[in-house]
C-alpha cells in the first residue's frame, strides 16, 4: 500500500486528434531538428513532435520546437498587403499587384534618380535556401545594387570571416558526432543548455558515455558553466589575449604538432613571435584567468588525443570578434585538431537557416561561395544566370551595419528589409529610429505586420511563415534539411519565393537571369552551381533528404551520404591549399567600466525565447517563463545601491536608459550586470555596437551601464509595460 500511495502517475498525452503528421524541419536555431507537425481532420496544425530516427534531434525537441505548431494562429499575421504615401499615416489595404508594382517602380526611381547602389536590400537567417539563392539572383542580377546584406551580420559574420582567413572559405569543418569522439571541450560563450538544448543533450550523453573534460570559458556562471570541470570568468573582450596565451604555452613546452603545422599551414614563425607576448603571467593581467589555469588548460588541449572548441554569440559579437574566431583555428591548426573525429573549430550557429544565406544567397559575393571580388566567378555566374559580367560589381557593398548608417549619410535613400527588423536587432534604438525616418522608400515584407520596423514603412508585404512553403535549411554540422508545406499560407500572405519572382518580373533590365516557380526546380539549379566546390550538394534530392532525415555537404553526385566533416584530407581552400597561422595582436578598444557606468553590460539567451520575442511572445507556454525585461545582478552589488530582488531599477549608459526588473544571483559578477537580449526593448537602447574590423559585426556584448534605484515602483512598471508594447 505504501508503494501504491507514493507511486507518480503516469504522464498522459491529450488526445487532439491528429490524422496526419507532416515531415518538416525546426524553424527556429541552427541546430536542425527533423520535427513533425499533426494535422487534425480539418487541416489544423494542433500538434508536433520529433523525429526518432533523425540523428540531429534523435526524437527530442526543446520547447520552442515542441510548442512551434502554434505559430501559425499567433496574432499579429500580416494578412494583406498594405500601402501609404508617408510614414506614421494609416495604412490602406492594397492588392499584390499595387503592392509590388508601386516597390518595383520605386526601386527603379531612387536608382534612376541616384545610382544603383542607392536602394539597398537587407536579408535574414529565416528563409528558406531556394528563397535565399532567388533573392540573390534578384539583387545581384536584376536589381543591381551592391548594398545587399543579410542580418546574419549581427550574429555570424565573425564566425564566417574567421573562416575565411584561416581556411580560405566559410563552413563549420566539424559536425555533432566530433562530441562522441573528442578528449577534450573548450566551450568559449557558448551557452548550449539555453542557446541550443539538442546539441546540449548531444554533448552531455556523449560525455556520461566518455567523461571528457569541459571547459567553459564566459564572464557568467551560465548553466553549461555550473555543468563544467573548469569555469573560466573571463573578462568581457579579452578571449584574444587568452588565446594567444593557451597557443604560447602550448608552444613553449613542445606540445604542439609540428609536423601537421609544416605539412599543412603557412605562417608558423610570425605566429610564434607574436604569441611570445603572451605568456601566462602578462595575459593573466589583461583577461582576469591566473596564469595557472592558462596554463593547465593548455596542457589539457594539446595532450588530449582528439580536442575541439566551440563558441556562440560570446565570441562573435566583439570588437575582436573574427580574430576570436581565427585564434580558436589557430590553437585547433598547431594541435592538429582539424577534419578529424573529435577536433574540430565548431561555429554553433543562431538563425534556423543562417548557414543557407551564408552559402547561396550572395550577399557577400556571388552564389556557392564565389567571389565577387574573383573574375572567374563573375563569368561563371554570369554565363550560367544569362547576363552580362559587368553587371557585376568587383567587390562586395556595404554590410547590414554600414548600410544603416549610410541612410544618415544620404547615400542610401531606398531599403527593402526581408524577415529582419532593425529597430529591435540594432544596438542604439533612438538612432535607428531616426535613420529610418530619413528613407524615402521603405518596404517591410515579414510574416508579422506588427514588427516594430513596420512603423516606418511605406510598404508592407505580408510574407507565409516557417511550414507555410516549401524548401531547406542549412543547419551547423552543414546538414541540409527539408521543410514540407504542412498548411496554406496564412489568410492573402504569399511564400517569399513567390514575392521575388514577381518584382523580377517587374524590374526592367535588357537581360535578365530565368526565375524558376518551385523550390524543387530552384533547388536544382543550385545543385549545378554547386558540382565541383567544396559546398557540392549535386548528389541531393528533396526525396533523398527527407528518406534520410537530411545530408550533410559536401554531397557529390552517385554519393550515398555526405561528408562528415571538412578538411580532412588537410587540404584547405587557400591557394596552394594550406591553412594560415594568423598573429593577432590585442588592442583593447573595449568601452570599460569607469566611476560614472561601474558595470560591465552582458547579454544572451534564454531558453524560452528567440531573439526579439516576435514569436516566441506571443506564445502563452513560452512567454510566461519570462514575460518582462529583467537584470541579472549580484546581491552584495544590489544591496549596496540599496536595490532589492523583484523590484524596478533604471539600467543607464552613455546612449540611453531603460527599466529592468532586478533578480539578484551569484551567477554574475560584482561588477556585471546580464539581461536576455530578447528583451530589445532594453538591451539596444543602452548597448554601444563598435563594429569588429573584419567581419563589421556589432560588440553587443560589451559596454558599461550603471544601474539606478527607482522610487515609483508603480511608475516603473507601467514603463516597463509600455517599453514592451512598443
Amino acid at each position: 500500500m505504501l508503494f501504491g500511495r507514493n507511486r507518480k502517475n503516469p504522464i498522459k498525452l491529450t488526445d487532439k486528434g491528429v490524422v496526419e503528421w507532416k515531415y518538416t524541419t525546426c524553424g527556429y536555431c541552427s541546430t536542425g531538428c527533423s520535427i513533425e507537425v499533426g494535422l487534425d481532420r480539418e487541416g489544423k496544425a494542433v500538434s508536433a513532435r520529433g523525429v526518432g530516427d533523425a540523428d540531429v534531434n534523435r526524437g527530442k525537441l526543446c520547447i520552442k520546437g515542441i510548442l512551434e505548431y502554434e505559430l501559425f494562429r499567433t496574432d499579429g499575421r500580416g494578412s494583406v498587403p498594405l500601402m501609404r504615401e508617408r510614414i506614421h499615416e494609416p495604412f490602406r489595404q492594397a492588392s499584390w499587384d499595387q503592392a509590388l508594382d508601386r516597390t518595383a517602380a520605386e526601386i527603379q526611381r531612387i536608382q534612376e534618380s541616384y545610382g544603383r547602389d542607392a536602394f539597398s536590400i537587407v536579408s535574414t537567417g529565416q528563409i528558406m535556401t531556394e528563397e535565399f539563392y532567388t533573392l540573390g539572383k534578384l539583387a545581384r542580377g536584376v536589381i543591381g545594387t551592391n548594398n545587399y546584406d543579410g542580418n546574419t551580420t549581427l550574429c555570424m559574420a565573425s564566425a564566417v570571416s574567421g573562416y575565411k582567413r584561416s581556411f580560405g572559405s566559410d563552413g563549420p569543418p566539424g559536425c555533432y558526432e566530433d562530441f562522441e569522439h573528442t578528449d577534450c571541450l573548450l566551450a568559449i560563450g557558448s551557452n548550449l543548455p539555453e542557446q541550443h538544448p539538442v546539441i546540449y543533450w548531444r554533448m552531455r550523453e556523449a560525455r556520461e558515455q566518455r567523461n571528457f573534460p569541459l571547459i567553459v570559458v564566459d564572464p557568467r556562471v551560465t548553466m553549461l558553466a555550473q555543468n563544467a570541470d573548469m569555469h573560466l570568468p573571463i573578462r568581457p573582450g579579452t578571449d584574444v589575449v587568452l588565446l594567444n596565451s593557451l597557443a604560447q604555452v602550448i608552444l613553449d613546452e613542445g606540445l604542439h604538432e609540428q609536423a601537421y603545422i609544416d605539412a599543412h599551414t603557412e605562417g608558423f614563425e610570425a605566429f610564434r613571435e607574436l604569441v611570445e607576448q603572451y605568456d601566462p603571467v602578462s595575459a593573466a593581467r589583461i583577461c582576469g584567468i591566473d596564469e595557472d589555469s592558462i596554463r593547465n588548460v593548455a596542457r589539457l588541449y594539446a595532450k588530449a588525443p582528439a580536442a575541439m572548441t566551440i563558441w556562440t554569440m560570446g565570441i562573435n559579437q566583439s570588437t575582436h570578434g573574427s580574430d576570436g574566431v581565427v585564434a580558436i583555428n589557430n590553437l585547433n591548426l598547431i594541435t592538429g585538431n582539424i577534419g578529424k573525429p573529435g577536433g574540430s573549430s565548431l561555429s554553433i550557429t543562431g538563425q534556423c537557416n543562417a548557414m543557407g544565406t551564408r552559402e547561396w544567397s550572395s550577399c557577400s559575393g556571388l552564389p556557392g561561395y564565389r567571389a565577387l571580388e574573383k573574375e572567374q566567378d563573375r563569368r561563371e555566374i554570369a554565363e550560367f544566370w544569362g547576363i552580362d559580367e559587368d553587371f557585376f560589381p568587383k567587390k562586395r557593398g556595404m554590410f547590414m551595419t554600414d548600410i544603416l548608417p549610410a541612410i544618415e549619410t544620404g547615400q542610401i535613400k531606398g531599403l527593402w528589409l526581408i524577415a529582419t527588423n532593425p529597430m529591435t536587432s540594432m544596438p542604439n534604438t533612438a538612432r535607428i529610429r531616426k535613420t529610418l525616418e530619413k528613407l524615402e522608400f521603405l518596404v517591410v515584407q515579414d510574416a508579422y505586420a506588427d514588427v516594430e520596423t513596420n512603423e516606418y514603412s511605406h510598404v508592407f508585404l505580408p510574407a507565409a511563415l516557417w511550414a507555410e512553403k516549401e524548401g531547406v535549411f542549412t543547419n551547423t554540422e552543414r546538414r541540409v534539411n527539408l521543410i514540407r508545406n504542412v498548411v496554406d499560407p496564412f489568410a492573402d500572405s504569399k511564400p517569399d519565393l513567390w514575392i521575388f519572382n514577381q518584382m523580377a518580373r517587374r524590374i526592367e533590365r535588357e537581360r535578365k537571369p530565368n526565375f524558376p516557380e518551385t523550390s524543387e526546380q530552384v533547388f536544382e539549379e543550385m545543385k549545378e552551381l554547386s558540382k565541383g566546390r567544396l559546398l557540392d550538394i549535386s548528389g541531393m534530392s528533396y526525396d533523398r533528404i527527407e528518406q534520410q532525415r537530411g545530408l550533410q555537404w559536401p554531397c557529390r553526385e552517385g554519393e550515398e551520404r555526405g561528408a562528415q566533416r571538412l578538411y580532412s584530407d588537410g587540404v584547405f581552400q587557400h591557394p596552394g591549399g594550406r591553412a594560415k597561422l594568423i598573429p593577432l595582436p590585442f588592442v583593447d578598444n573595449n568601452e570599460c567600466p569607469d566611476e560614472e557606468y561601474p558595470f560591465w553590460l552582458n547579454s544572451g539567451r534564454v531558453v524560452e525565447h528567440f531573439h526579439s520575442r516576435t514569436r516566441t511572445g506571443k506564445i502563452g507556454n513560452q512567454n510566461k517563463f519570462s514575460p518582462t525585461p529583467y537584470m541579472e545582478m549580484n546581491p552584495d552589488a544590489a544591496a549596496e545601491l540599496g536595490l532589492e530582488h523583484g523590484r524596478y531599477a533604471r539600467l543607464v549608459s552613455r546612449r540611453g536608459d531603460a527599466i529592468v526588473l532586478v533578480q539578484c544571483t551569484q551567477r554574475v559578477p560584482r561588477d556585471m550586470v546580464f539581461v536576455p537580449f530578447h528583451f530589445h526593448e532594453c538591451v539596444n537602447r543602452v548597448s554601444l555596437g563598435l563594429l569588429d574590423p573584419h567581419s563589421r559585426q556589432p560588440a553587443f556584448k560589451q559596454c558599461a551601464v550603471r544601474v539606478e534605484p527607482v522610487a515609483d515602483q508603480e511608475a516603473a512598471a507601467k514603463l516597463n509595460l509600455a517599453a514592451r508594447a512598443y
